[in-house]
């Protein structure tokens, strides 16, 4: 049987360092136990130090496992917590789900979860499922409060200031898997104005990108 071969990846955000349970020295040690009791070989071990989980854009060394693991220079990816991965259902079943079309295995230890494993597809599925469930949810939320607005006689959302090319041309950059910064750069180097005339940052493209997914799921519901 051919050996596997694992990565793995650890984070903490600034002042975090130091809890129990959490530090990079124990995030190390944990994920490198998992891949000796498996058998598994290491190939190399990412590290964001001092970064915020609230997206993949902002963590290069994330980034940087999923471009290797999307190359087949490694086998599977191995977390200690969820936490340090993924910040909801939705991104945890995106992350799945590239992990099965690139045929890489998922480990997060804390949730028992290893999609080399029949239990382990299992669970993604399930996931999956959750996550489409939530982003419904998300959807008729929004857009109840823009029939309860219309019913007011005011106006359903706030109408985007962008020009509409613009926005989907961010939108479909950001889905192709261009990080945010890179994109805010490249808006900058060609002098494109934001809707209020400044200069772009990843939350402004990560903002824009979201409202234009947002526009397509209500779309889609309301059809």
């Amino acid at each position: 049987m051919t050996q596997l071969r694992a990565i793995t990846y650890t984070r903490v955000s600034t002042g975090r360092q130091a809890e129990s349970g959490i530090s990079l020295a124990d995030q190390h040690r944990v994920t490198l136990e998992a891949i000796e009791r498996r058998g598994w070989s290491l190939s190399h071990q990412y590290s964001d130090a001092g970064r915020s989980g609230k997206s993949i854009s902002g963590r290069p060394e994330l980034r940087a496992a999923l471009i290797a693991l999307a190359a087949g220079e490694a086998d599977a990816l191995v977390v200690a917590k969820l936490d340090r991965l993924a910040r909801s259902t939705v991104d945890l079943a995106a992350l799945m789900a590239q992990a099965k079309r690139q045929g890489w295995a998922l480990v997060v230890l804390d949730l028992d979860v290893d999609t080399s494993t029949p239990a382990g597809e299992l669970l993604a599925g399930i996931v999956g499922t959750v996550a489409q469930y939530e982003r419904r949810l998300i959807a008729e939320r929004a857009r109840m409060t823009h029939a309860n607005r219309r019913a007011r006689g005011l106006r359903a959302g706030q109408k985007p200031e962008l020009p509409q090319e613009l926005r989907q041309a961010i939108a479909q950059r950001v889905t192709a898997g261009e990080a945010y910064a890179q994109v805010a750069r490249s808006l900058n180097d060609a002098g494109t104005p934001t809707a209020r005339g400044g200069k772009w940052y990843p939350s402004t493209v990560a903002h824009v990108a979201r409202s234009v997914a947002l526009d397509t799921e209500l779309a889609q519901v309301t059809a």
